[in-house]
């Protein structure tokens, strides 16, 4: 098994972007898995363009892409990404995309094909705090989460693909009051974890994951 994991370059004024960092520091290999580590822009449009490349070249089973997701304290799976843009500060190269659907020809949502439950429940068996997350925002995170299902859908059938968000790095809280963070170390445990939960889980469990708001 190929597992294709993606992270964003620095965006917001950050000097970092915990989730490529972590991607850096991922094995080669998981649970058998070859990873292919690619860093992408946080650029709309562009993002996914990096990606669909990456998947020509090399034909991974699974696409798996990290975010950072601050002000949020624990390891979020994503579980759905809506058809929507509606960008609340500037990509990378300045566009504010404001309304607009990912894919002018795609369905309003798609839910993600990885086990999400499963990869909460592992990383949580670690002693790292995770939930299962049902929005992914409406910026560049949330335009991947459905652009590579979009890919999927009309370009790669069979292949899989997933979002997990990440908290703050200690580093980039120092200036901001009562703003939960976390360790690279623990970032990074908690994705090989969910890694190991998409190698050897054939069908999510059934546990409650939801919120009531």
């Amino acid at each position: 098994m190929k597992i294709l994991v993606t992270g964003f370059d620095p965006f917001g004024g950050e000097p970092v972007n915990p989730s490529i960092e972590t991607v850096k520091r991922l094995p080669d290999m998981i649970a058998g898995a070859e990873i292919i580590k690619l860093e992408i822009p946080t650029v709309c449009h562009k993002s996914l363009k990096v990606i669909d490349m990456a998947i020509s070249q090399y034909v991974p089973d699974v696409i798996l892409s990290i975010g950072q997701a601050g002000g949020r304290a624990d390891i979020t799976v994503e579980r759905v990404g809506i058809n929507i843009d509606d960008c609340p500060i500037p990509d990378n190269e300045g566009n504010q995309i404001i309304d607009e659907p990912v894919a002018e020809d795609g369905p309003a949502a798609y839910f993600v094909t990885v086990p999400v439950k499963a990869m909460v429940q592992r990383i949580r068996s670690k002693d790292i705090p995770a939930s299962v997350s049902n929005t992914a925002g409406t910026f560049v995170c949330n335009h991947v989460t459905y652009g590579v299902c979009h890919l999927i859908a009309e370009k790669y059938p069979g292949k899989r693909s997933g979002f997990i968000h990440i908290p703050y790095l200690p580093g980039q809280v120092v200036n901001k009051k009562s703003v939960p963070s976390m360790s690279q170390d623990m970032m990074v445990e908690a994705v090989i974890a969910a890694i190991e939960a998409i190698v050897d889980t054939k069908e999510d469990i059934k546990v409650v994951g939801g919120k009531a708001h």
